[in-house]
């Protein structure tokens, strides 16, 4: 084995709940990590210069249009070379991505990063638990991975004048494993424990975190009501909601929030995923499209959501 005792402790430390996500497909629910947390974790545990990525191999399976959207399946082979202490090590995995929208280069550009980005959490995850190694056994049970195990009683110390249990730190308290509670022997009970790690299952509002994570909302009723709409460019019928994807930071696969939607006719939808530069289209025609977008938005959601669109148009203004 070429791993340094330093990195054989990292690949054998469980993963953190709170790098969990959870989406649903096909009415099942799946738990997976992000991929740029798989690379964090291999620059962290391998060294910024200690491992490669190649992709071996992709192929699109699929691609069609269907009234001007556009579908494409991609299956991707990426391999893994990690060096350690002289030792060349190599995994490989596979993965698939999918990509819909009404722009052909988008949406195969898409699926391709999607897929390879599945093939590069598949093959870190032969190197263990840090990676996400668990989530792909199919009968592990999500809620009771996820969850702080409860001691049974037996196990609890107890007061020598008093038959009342005394509390004690779970097997988990901080995230590490307590080996006393493993062997059996009582574990001594300090006033200052530090709290306890937040449940999975509650949720964590990452828009006060230092470096909040912008909110995506999801409306579809929200979304119908923008198709409802007039073409913002020339008021023609029907329309699409197109959302505004300069209004927040992007993401792989992810569209902004349904807050930053406009309505736009069939033949200007697909001349704007065509121009390239959203603002500069926004700006030529003279719309302040985000001023649209939050105008709609207060009718479906009277006095909720107008702060963050007031600042998105305050800075466009800027």
């Amino acid at each position: 084995m070429g791993f340094s005792a330093k990195q054989v402790m990292a690949l054998k430390r469980n993963l953190n709940a709170r790098q969990i996500r959870t989406r649903e497909a096909h009415g099942r629910e799946l738990s997976y990590i992000e991929g740029w947390f798989a690379i964090s974790e291999a620059n962290r545990i391998f060294g910024f210069d200690g491992w490669s990525r190649e992709t071996v191999e992709s192929r699109c399976v699929l691609a069609r249009e269907n009234r001007g959207t556009f579908t494409a399946i991609y299956t991707a082979k990426v391999r893994i070379t990690v060096q350690a202490d002289g030792a060349t090590i190599v995994r490989e995995g596979h993965g698939s991505g999918e990509g819909r929208g009404t722009s052909p280069g988008d949406v195969h550009d898409i699926a391709l990063k999607a897929a390879e980005t599945d093939a590069t959490k598949r093959a870190f995850a032969t190197f263990g638990k840090p990676f996400g190694l668990e989530l792909y056994r199919q009968n592990r049970v999500q809620e009771a991975d996820l969850k702080l195990p409860i001691i049974p009683p037996t196990r609890l110390g107890f007061h020598p004048d008093d038959t009342t249990p005394i509390s004690r730190p779970s097997r988990y308290h901080g995230g590490r494993e307590d080996p006393k509670i493993e062997t059996g022997r009582p574990a001594q009970i300090t006033a200052a424990a530090p709290p306890l790690a937040p449940a999975a299952s509650e949720k964590i509002d990452k828009s006060s975190l230092p470096l909040p994570e912008p909110k995506r909302r999801r409306d579809k009723s929200h979304l119908r009501f923008v198709a409802s709409q007039p073409c913002t460019v020339c008021g023609r019928h029907p329309s699409d909601p197109h959302h505004l994807r300069f209004a927040q930071p992007r993401a792989l696969g992810v569209k902004v929030s349904d807050e930053f939607t406009v309505p736009l006719c069939r033949g200007h939808h697909r001349q704007l995923h065509q121009a390239g530069n959203e603002v500069a289209w926004w700006e030529t025609l003279k719309i302040d499209a985000l001023r649209t977008a939050r105008q709609l938005w207060e009718q479906t959601h009277p006095n909720e959501g107008q702060g963050d669109i007031t600042r998105q148009s305050a800075t466009k203004d800027e």
